[in-house]
C-alpha cells in the first residue's frame, strides 16, 4: 500500500527563465573600436622614430624610390668616419667578416650604404669595397630627395 504522489507538471523544481535574464546574444564591438584607435595612434606616433640605422644627415639628389619587400641591411658611414653595420660599429677591416656572417641566408640581399654628405668619397668608396669583397654585389647609396 505505497501511496504515490503525482507531480505537478507546473511545479517540477525548476524554474523557468524570464525574459529579464536571458543571456545578450549581441556582441558590443565599442570596446574593440577603442583598442584598434588607441593602437593606431601609438603606430602612427612611433613610425617616424623607426628609422634604420644611425642617424646622418644624407646628400640630396634626385631620382625614384626603391621598393623592397625585407627589411633593409644598412651599412652607414658618419662623418668623423665611423662605420655601422645596423647600428651596430664595426671597423673598417671588420666590414668584409661581418656581412660575410651575416650572408649565411644568401648574397641576393640588396646592401644600403648611408654616408654622411661631409664624409669624403674615398672613405665610401673603401666601404664600398669591403662590402663587395664580402661578397655582396648589389649595393645601393642612399639619398634623400632634392628639394625644388
Amino acid at each position: 500500500m505505497g501511496a504515490s504522489i503525482k507531480a505537478n507538471s507546473q511545479n517540477t523544481g525548476r524554474r523557468r527563465r524570464s525574459r529579464r535574464h536571458a543571456p545578450m546574444a549581441e556582441i558590443n564591438v565599442t570596446p574593440f573600436v577603442d583598442v584598434m584607435l588607441v593602437l593606431l595612434i601609438i603606430f602612427m606616433v612611433a613610425a617616424p622614430l623607426l628609422q634604420v640605422g644611425v642617424p646622418l644627415e644624407l646628400p640630396q639628389a634626385k631620382g625614384k624610390q626603391l621598393q623592397s619587400n625585407t627589411e633593409p641591411l644598412a651599412v652607414s658611414v658618419r662623418n668623423n668616419g665611423e662605420v655601422y653595420i645596423g647600428e651596430t660599429k664595426v671597423g673598417l677591416d671588420e666590414i668584409k667578416p661581418k656581412l660575410e656572417a651575416i650572408a649565411a641566408n644568401g648574397y641576393d640581399e640588396t646592401i644600403f650604404v648611408r654616408a654622411d654628405k661631409g664624409v669624403p668619397y674615398g672613405v665610401v668608396a673603401q666601404v664600398m669595397g669591403r662590402i663587395s669583397a664580402g661578397g655582396f654585389k648589389k649595393i645601393s647609396l642612399v639619398t634623400e630627395l632634392e628639394e625644388g
